[in-house]
């Protein structure tokens, strides 16, 4: 990485890589026309920051590249100091997938890292859960609205003579009827219902609240569940009397446990970036990488996902899987998605969003480029198919869309104990069942957001701090955190987004 290394005053631009032939500048204000680098670089026009400057002429069709990999090819000859608008990128085509190298070319795992623990609950399956829950799952969207009224009073009346008891959850969701259950596509949903029910935090009770006449019947999701079912009450009084009854009792075996030490081995942490912006390849993924690779050093799970943020950087995933059958279901994973857009006829001009491009990303190229590298340097030891259990430890593809919500509901069904999630334009995103650790990209949003971001990685691109420096940070924060020593800002504040399941299927 190419960095002038004063702060402020001085005009800073990142270059990645000795190949690259653009460079992102770090001021927040931008850089004015005129502008002049120690290299003797100058501006021949404003630049806003986080936007790509051309380093050398680039002639009609040259390749345009950042992280050492083409991102696009000039549309129009672009002189050295000018900005690199979105309009003079044609987007390249994306990585062939018959012709991905399978070849086991994996990494060396990486060394182990001994001696840290967090303090969790255990479960009597063995997993540990980091928080102490009561999730009420719903067979369908109809029961919805009396499950809120219920969980409310049970807020009000009930949780607060259980204090070790965090929160009560129901898990609203918009699927159960009116749906092609039967699809070869449905098993999407419903095996991602059937295992957020049973997700670590919730300590193994497991309560359903079902109509009575949906397609997905509450058995299917939990056969040893306590089940309610509101078309066998007299009305709605009795239908919350008895999920509140039912709820007590749950509380009070969720109110007898205890955190006890536990072995870092013990936790799955999911990788997520959203409102992402050029400093995200550069800053915080990469920090979020170092932690990622420390977690997988002392045995823990981690997951990556976003399939439409990795397709264009495939070719450089498959060389890390352990061997040629994970490299194929990566690969099957990246064909089915190409089919689902297809089928909908979407291209891949649909990310990034409007955001994204104010950030200075100029393509899901550059995109992927960036998202990929919070995945560290570890071996992929295995790839989920969406809503899947983990079933290994050490660093897993879970594939999902990139939607930031169904992203973060798949990983919750995968079993992540919390979620990591690096932003550069900002969002308040955050899941009612995990805590999710917001990572800022630039300092100006780390100011901006200062009760919203955990965590800096924007001192970075000054020289403020390094990229280990801030994965180690990371790193003992996520462990305070699953320890119950610290909460993330939106723990603090209450704030989550709603579930929203993957459904493929056809809707009746």
């Amino acid at each position: 990485m190419s960095l002038n290394k004063e702060v402020n005053e001085v005009p800073l631009y990142i270059k990645v890589h000795t190949k690259d032939n653009v460079a992102i500048i770090v001021n927040s204000r931008g850089l004015r026309e005129g502008t002049q680098f120690s290299c003797g670089l100058t501006l021949h026009e404003f630049i806003p920051q986080g936007h790509k400057v051309a380093l050398t002429n680039l002639e009609l069709n040259q390749a345009i590249i950042r992280y050492g990999e083409t991102i696009g090819y000039a549309l129009a000859p672009i002189k050295k100091g000018s900005l690199i608008k979105e309009s003079l990128v044609k987007m390249p085509t994306p990585p062939e997938l018959d012709q991905l190298s399978v070849t086991n070319e994996r990494p060396d795992d990486l060394s182990p890292l001994e001696g840290y623990t967090f303090e969790g609950y255990r479960n009597t399956d063995g997993t540990a859960g980091v928080r102490n829950i009561l999730g009420i799952t719903t067979s369908v969207q109809c029961v919805a609205g009396v499950l809120d009224y219920a969980v409310d009073r049970i807020k009000k009346k009930i949780l607060p003579r259980y204090s070790h008891v965090h929160d009560v959850v129901a898990l609203n969701h918009t699927y159960g009827c009116g749906v092609a259950i039967h699809a070869p596509e449905a098993d999407i949903p419903i095996r991602t219902i059937q295992n957020m029910s049973t997700h670590p935090n919730f300590g193994g009770e497991v309560m359903i609240v079902g109509l009575g006449c949906e397609k997905l019947q509450p058995e299917q999701i939990g056969e040893q569940a306590d089940i309610v079912t509101l078309q066998d009450q007299p009305g709605f009084i009795h239908m919350v009397e008895h999920i509140m009854k039912m709820a007590e009792e749950r509380l009070k075996k969720l109110n007898d446990r205890k955190r006890v030490t536990c072995p870092v081995s013990d936790l799955v942490i999911g990788l997520q970036c959203g409102g992402s912006d050029a400093f995200s390849g550069v800053t915080a993924n990469p920090a979020v990488g170092y932690a990622a690779d420390l977690f997988v050093r002392a045995g823990a799970t981690v997951l990556f996902s976003e399939v439409t943020e990795v397709r264009d950087a495939v070719h450089l995933l498959t060389p890390r899987t352990i061997n040629k059958k994970v490299a194929e279901r990566l690969i099957d994973e990246m064909q089915w998605y190409d089919d689902y857009l297809q089928r909908g006829e979407a291209d891949r001009s649909a990310n990034p969003s409007p955001g994204n491009k104010r950030g200075g990303l100029s393509n899901v190229v550059e995109k992927s480029l960036g998202s990929i590298v919070k995945s560290g340097t570890s071996p992929i030891v295995d790839v989920l198919s969406p809503g899947e259990k983990v079933r290994r430890k050490g660093l897993t593809f879970a594939a999902t869309p990139a939607s930031d919500f169904v992203c973060g509901t798949l990983q919750l069904a995968s079993g992540i104990h919390l979620q990591v999630f690096t932003t550069g334009r900002g969002t308040p995103y955050g899941l009612a069942m995990a805590p999710v650790v917001k990572v800022s990209t630039r300092n100006a949003l780390s100011d901006q957001w200062s009760d919203l971001i955990d965590v800096n990685a924007g001192k970075i691109s000054t020289g403020e701090a390094t990229i280990e420096k801030v994965g180690w940070e990371l790193f003992h924060f996520i462990l305070d955190v699953a320890s119950g020593r610290k909460q993330t800002w939106a723990e603090h504040w209450g704030i989550s987004n709603d579930l929203s399941l993957f459904n493929p299927a056809p809707v009746t």
